[in-house]
């Protein structure tokens, strides 16, 4: 039974950079991935990353920006760590060796993003976020990080409301394990395949929040779904915010500019829910083609495309069959980011030190990145904000969880018991009669249903549709059968797993937002159209009750300096 005193589970920035802090503090570390870590979802982050590092922006700009960005659900205090402790990071990073853009003075450069104030965001033409996961791995490697790549986490091992580590299984040879720890870190990404389609890679399935969920932690505003304004029409692929920021514009079927009637000062740089929503108009109003509205950026010119959006031209040709030299891509919003996630503090416990009993958790569990939910997002997110929480409070889960390893005595672990246990789980799929139902099928079925009713607008009618749809097919579940029996790299047990796992997210992203009678942020209710503060200015809190339900509650939303306004752009 291997055992280290901090275990990471998923590898990649926000594990990564937990990885670093507790192994810079003495720790014996390890990290648990289900793919090798440099194909993790963070590479897919194009645009840049927010940090007030210029003379004339201040963190504080940085904070009041994202705070009316997350239409005031966001924590504040939280928020202020975020975007007061930026620039240090940012500076760390370029240490390890990432190379940012720079400007004509040799200084960090930054491009302009939805939703803020002044341009802050940092970037590596736009392909930021791989950059960072390389350098960041290459440090991990130097170190001599333990990194056991294509290991499925299974379930975390809980004793006492305490974690005690987890079982896995290797997914080349099939074979069951027990990982002990003293603290463990989820850091597993979002929840993408829960909507078809999606931005997000086929490996990110919501593992961390079912994991929590399951062991007895908290989920909250998990009903807080963003949606990205310029993704390709049916396969999701992301075109980065980057191409707004250096200027790209946004245009109807007649030609038009339309944002400008939506947000006239920002136009394009609103927000994205806000974008989303314009986009979503405009294609309802008989003013798109095909479900789409077109990104246009041919007056950038071929200097900047090539130097700075390289990416974006390779995908649009790839993908769009569009050369963005000549001619409009056609762009739709397609499902992006979860603000929701496991509820941690500022230091990713998952569990309330306050001694107030607020919400519940495990001892000994921290979350990280966009599986954790510190609250700094709120309703929507900014771009650039999420590399930055992935740095941030990746560092600080790995303090946290340094601090309580140190602090706490090794949990004892009926090894065979929980083996056991796995074995029989896969034991009953393999058992089912031939024949069954497809589990790609099911997703599929639960995707399209997330989609159809849970998206950039939402009623009461269609979110109960959804939720119905959702535990349809969970009620099917037991009824999937494979074909393949094997242990060898077998990825249709594995989709049966995941498939698991993201049916229990997918109902609590229902019965939140169907309990959320208002629209705030990505939120947006056209039979509750107006933000209520009064009513709503809360967090939706969901955890299982003692008979393995569902149960809803709300928390109060931390105010400092910024009480809620109108928001416009």
């Amino acid at each position: 039974m291997p055992q280290h005193q901090v275990l990471i589970v998923g590898g990649g920035l926000a594990g990564m950079r937990a990885a670093q802090k507790a192994q810079e503090l003495g720790m014996d570390v390890a990290m648990i991935s289900k793919i090798f870590p440099t194909r993790s979802h963070s590479a897919a982050a194009q645009g840049g990353v927010q940090a007030a590092v210029s003379e004339d922006d201040s963190w504080e700009s940085h904070a009041y920006d994202t705070v009316k960005g997350s239409d005031y659900l966001g924590d504040q205090d939280a928020i202020e760590i975020l975007c007061s402790e930026a620039p240090d990071d940012i500076y760390s990073l370029e240490r390890m060796g990432v190379v940012f853009n720079r400007t004509e003075e040799g200084k960090i450069d930054a491009r302009a993003f939805g939703g803020t104030s002044v341009k802050r965001t940092c970037y590596v033409a736009d392909q930021t976020g791989q950059v960072l996961l390389h350098v960041m791995w290459e440090q991990l490697i130097k170190s001599g990080l333990q990194v056991y790549s294509e290991w499925f986490v299974m379930d975390l091992i809980i004793e006492d409301n305490k974690v005690a580590g987890c079982v896995a299984m290797e997914i080349p040879t099939g074979k069951i394990e027990v990982f002990r720890s003293k603290s463990l870190i989820l850091a597993t990404g979002g929840i993408g395949q829960v909507y078809s389609p999606t931005t997000n890679g086929l490996v990110v399935t919501a593992d961390g929040q079912a994991l929590a969920y399951k062991a007895g932690a908290t989920l909250m505003d998990m009903e807080m779904v963003q949606h990205h304004p310029t993704t390709m029409q049916a396969n999701g692929v992301l075109i980065t915010e980057g191409a707004r920021g250096e200027g790209a514009y946004l245009l109807n079927s007649k030609g038009e500019r339309f944002m400008e009637k939506y947000a006239p000062n920002m136009k394009e740089l609103a927000s994205r829910d806000v974008v989303s929503r314009a986009e979503t108009m405009e294609i309802r109003e008989g003013r798109g083609v095909d479900g789409c509205v077109f990104l246009d950026l041919r007056h950038l010119g071929r200097d900047l495309i090539m130097t700075k959006l390289s990416q974006i031209y390779e995908l649009s040709r790839d993908y769009a069959n569009t050369n963005i030299l000549e001619a409009p891509v056609p762009i739709q919003p397609g499902h992006h980011y979860i603000m929701g996630g496991i509820k941690t503090d500022v230091d990713g416990r998952t569990w309330d030190v306050s001694g107030q009993n607020r919400w519940q958790g495990v001892e000994g569990l921290f979350a990280a990145g966009e599986c954790a939910n510190v609250s700094v997002h709120g309703g929507n997110r900014l771009g650039g904000n999420s590399l930055l929480d992935t740095i941030v409070f990746g560092r600080r889960s790995g303090q946290g969880s340094t601090d309580y390893a140190k602090s706490t005595d090794w949990v004892n672990i009926d090894e065979n018991s929980v083996i056991r246990g796995a074995e029989d789980k896969i034991k009953e799929i393999f058992a089912r009669p031939s024949g069954g139902l497809r589990t790609a099928n099911l997703r599929s079925e639960m995707g399209s249903a997330m989609n159809d009713g849970i998206a950039v607008f939402r009623n009461e009618e269609g979110m109960k549709k959804t939720l119905e749809s959702v535990r349809s097919v969970r009620d099917r579940f037991p009824k999937i059968s494979l074909d393949n029996k094997g242990k060898i790299f077998n990825t249709d047990l594995l989709s049966v797993l995941e498939l698991e796992f993201m049916l229990d997210v997918a109902e609590v992203i229902g019965i939140g937002a169907i309990e959320r009678k208002e629209s705030r942020g990505a939120h947006a209710r056209e039979d509750y159209p107006d933000r209520n503060d009064e009513e709503y200015l809360k967090h939706t809190v969901v955890n299982l009750d003692e008979n393995g339900e569902p149960k809803l509650n709300y928390i109060p939303v931390t105010m400092t300096q910024w009480e809620p306004q109108v928001r416009t752009y």
